[in-house]
């Protein structure tokens, strides 16, 4: 359900806008998306699991107030994150 530190480090090393880059909004939501990303799979064999569908919608919303802070602030940085991890609007 969580991701490892290893695949982690990956994704802020590949989202990542300068070396040492742990908290731009780009690699916030590379997180956030691989989290989700793992619990829709979790839900595909786990239907009835409640508790952690409530998480899902909860990163979601924290993924969507991100996403709303980088439209207001530049329009191509966030069209560019929605085509770089597949995220529909």
């Amino acid at each position: 359900m969580s991701i490892t530190a290893q695949r982690k480090a990956e994704v802020i090393q590949t989202n990542a806008t300068k070396a040492g880059d742990t908290g731009s909004p780009e690699v916030q939501v590379a997180i956030l998306s691989e989290r989700i990303n793992n619990l829709t799979e979790h839900f595909k064999t786990h239907v009835k699991d409640n508790h952690s569908r409530r998480g899902l919608l909860k990163l979601v919303s924290t993924r969507r107030s991100l996403l709303d802070y980088i439209k207001k602030k530049d329009e191509a940085r966030y069209k560019a994150l929605l085509e770089k991890h597949n995220i529909r609007r």
